[in-house]
């Protein structure tokens, strides 16, 4: 007599069995990541040859990708300085403009605290190289020049502005056209930029001690006691 043996049961898929990832997730995912290494490329050629002498040829040979592969990012090299602005400035004026105060911050405090920072995340990084290409070239490419007031500067003096009308309603600003004028309370800030590339190898410049007599002038001196 044959037999018969029960059907064998097959084995039970895990509950928690991983999917595979999704084609598409993957294509998203270098996709970022050849864009992130052209902009990174960009900034070193921008940084090395200007933004006039930058050729969009050699942003792909630096970034090992296709010319072909930048036009699915980016339409032209104007278009690329954009961005390469939006991601290595904007974001930092952002959070410096809007960082709440300490508890019981004076404004000076605050004023000297964004310096202090913009001038060690600016001033000595190549942030700054893409500032002084700005002030370099930008009267020769001024829709560059227009972005950069719109995204950047215009930020930058709101949130000064907005210190300077506060220290005068405290009473620790006495001069009120200060605020007609935000450009005056940051200025040694862009001077430090163009002179940590143009002249620090011959004088270097404790730009941070700059600021500090500079609050001085505005806020008048620090009590010693």
């Amino acid at each position: 007599m044959a037999v018969t043996r029960p059907p064998r049961k097959s084995a039970a898929k895990p509950a928690n069995r991983r999917l595979s990832p999704k084609p598409t997730a993957n294509r998203a995912e270098r996709a970022a990541e050849r864009r992130g290494a052209i902009i990174e490329a960009a900034m070193d050629e921008f940084i090395a040859r200007g933004f006039a002498a930058t050729r969009l040829d050699d942003v792909a040979k630096r970034a090992g990708v296709a010319k072909g592969t930048i036009y699915l990012h980016f339409k032209d090299k104007e278009s690329m300085f954009e961005e390469l602005i939006r991601t290595a400035i904007v974001p930092l004026v952002v959070r410096l403009s809007s960082s709440p105060p300490p508890p019981g911050a004076s404004v000076r405090d605050m004023v000297e605290g964004f310096a202090e920072n913009f001038i060690k995340e600016v001033a000595t990084t190549r942030r700054g190289d893409i500032v002084r290409l700005i002030v370099a070239e930008g009267p020769r490419f001024p829709a560059v020049a227009d972005f950069y007031y719109r995204e950047v500067v215009t930020r930058g003096l709101a949130g000064m502005r907005a210190l300077i009308e506060l220290g005068i309603a405290r009473g620790e600003i006495k001069q009120k056209n200060l605020a007609r004028f935000p450009q005056i309370l940051v200025a040694p800030a862009l001077i430090a930029v163009i002179w940590q590339s143009l002249f620090s190898r011959h004088a270097p410049l404790d730009a941070i001690e700059m600021f500090r007599v500079h609050l001085d002038l505005i806020f008048g001196e620090r009590s010693t006691t």
